[in-house]
């Protein structure tokens, strides 16, 4: 049994080396990360060596460009690790040399001067809390009110109660947009937007043929949620600064809450942070990690990610076979229990999607096997991804980055192949396609669906039900 949600693993040193991605792929990992919050210098060579083995292999491999957005980041540190005391007084300054257990550089002097006395700043995800005690020219004086506090270079700052107008792509961001283009990223993945204006932006910089995620992380994001899910191929729920900015009590019931109006717009979703955070530094997983796993596949997440777990973690290789064997186990309970999780989708009266809810139907007869897509934009292969057919989705496109696009979606198997010129050569591709599936037997079913005419993206028309071994 294959796997049908698919994984994100980040990109880190824990994992650069060739033998070690490849392994990766080969657990399971369908996606690669790029943080661009951090250092990426010689991530070109990293990437080359994805798509050797992307070549080898025959697998489509999505690449994710993160931008950093105004997430609000720490200097550097000595040693990258100092141990702050509990009660311990530390200063946040404008200075930027290098931080220390007195002092550390916080880069945004506008905020430093809003800040005032009660004021709490959250460090590292939240892990460490700090109260504004006092004011200086250009520094806050603070108390540390966390044990075993330890600060680490470009850690995450969180000031809660705090409001930042973000509507625009940072300086930043459009330069690593621009280096994201030349890398060949499938994805953007776009950080602690408040509305849809950014997402907007982002979609007149980029190729066509790319896809655009966006980060749910703060209050301001979920009053906006439907306007950003309709201008968004994809949702991502970044639970951490989420977390941080509703409550941890919050986060359970907003997860499940935007898979189910992803659902409903046929986006596709990824449940993101501290999935498997233990494995940071031990070869095994708790048992409420497991169950945070299934609980997303079983809301209907597409897609769960490893963020330092990959990255940094002494165990990435556990890390995704523990991933990959939950959603399997998750996944085959799902398939034996099928009326219990159907989508709810919202056809707006829209043809397409009426026409592929069809599709969805017909592919509950167990005597169909696949579900054959020829997807010129992805569009189509999201709608279906999107549908949860109990068939195999197999997607067909000629343009080798929607194909590695596709890829990171529900159920997809993505082929990068010559487009159709009309209904005969579509038939010769779906049987040359059948020919190769193991699981299709002669006398099985097979759905193939494509937009007419050929050879232009636009909306799906043509639905054929094939008996395999008939002309």
């Amino acid at each position: 049994m294959e796997k049908k949600a698919k994984i994100i693993a980040t990109l880190g040193p824990s994992i650069y080396s060739e033998t070690k991605l490849k392994r990766l792929v080969d657990l399971g990992v369908d996606a690669f990360r790029i943080n661009f919050s951090h250092n990426t210098k010689g991530i070109n060579k990293i990437i080359t060596k994805i798509r050797r083995i992307e070549k080898k292999s025959g697998k489509k491999l999505s690449l994710i460009a993160d931008l950093q957005g105004v997430k609000l980041r720490i200097g550097n540190i000595k040693d990258n690790n100092q141990k702050i005391k509990l009660n311990q007084k530390f200063i946040f300054d404008n200075n930027k040399f290098l931080g220390n257990d007195r002092r550390v550089n916080f880069p945004y002097p506008k905020i430093l001067k809003r800040l005032k006395k009660g004021n709490k700043i959250l460090i590292d995800d939240g892990k460490f809390l700090f109260k504004v005690v006092g004011k200086k020219k250009n520094s806050v004086i603070t108390k540390c009110l966390s044990h075993n506090c330890i600060l680490k270079s470009n850690k995450s700052i969180h000031i809660p109660n705090f409001d930042i107008a973000f509507n625009k792509l940072t300086s930043k961001d459009r330069k690593d947009l621009k280096i994201a283009i030349k890398l060949g990223c499938n994805w953007i993945a776009l950080s602690y937007l408040q509305n849809e204006k950014i997402i907007l932006e982002t979609r007149k910089l980029i190729k066509k043929d790319m896809g655009i995620i966006s980060k749910i992380e703060n209050k301001h994001a979920l009053k906006n949620i439907k306007k950003i899910i309709q201008a968004s191929d994809s949702i991502m729920i970044a639970r951490g600064d989420l977390a941080i900015d509703i409550g941890h009590s919050e986060v359970p019931k907003v997860q499940l809450s935007l898979i189910k109006k992803c659902s409903q717009y046929s986006k596709s979703v990824i449940v993101a942070t501290q999935m498997l955070e233990t494995m940071i530094e031990n070869n095994t997983a708790t048992r409420a990690e497991i169950n945070d796993i299934a609980t997303a596949i079983f809301q209907g997440a597409d897609t769960v990610m490893l963020s330092a777990e990959a990255a940094i973690g002494k165990f990435p290789a556990q890390a995704v076979s523990t991933m990959t064997q939950t959603i399997l186990s998750t996944e085959k309970y799902k398939k034996d229990h099928i009326e219990d999780f159907k989508n709810l989708i919202i056809t707006n009266k829209d043809p397409v999607k009426s026409i592929l809810l069809s599709v969805k139907d017909i592919a509950y007869n167990p005597n169909v096997k696949a579900i054959i897509v020829f997807s010129n934009s992805g569009k189509s292969a999201k709608l279906v991804s999107a549908m949860r057919p109990a068939a195999k989705i197999l997607t067909i496109s000629p343009n080798i980055n929607i194909s590695r696009q596709v890829s990171l979606l529900w159920g997809v198997q993505s082929i990068n192949s010559r487009d159709a010129n009309g209904w005969k050569d579509m038939m010769t591709i779906s049987k040359e396609i059948i020919k190769k599936l193991k699981f299709v037997k002669k006398n099985d079913f097979v759905i193939i669906t494509a937009g007419l005419p050929f050879g232009k993206a636009g909306m799906t028309n043509m639905i054929r039900l094939y008996k395999v071994g008939t002309k």
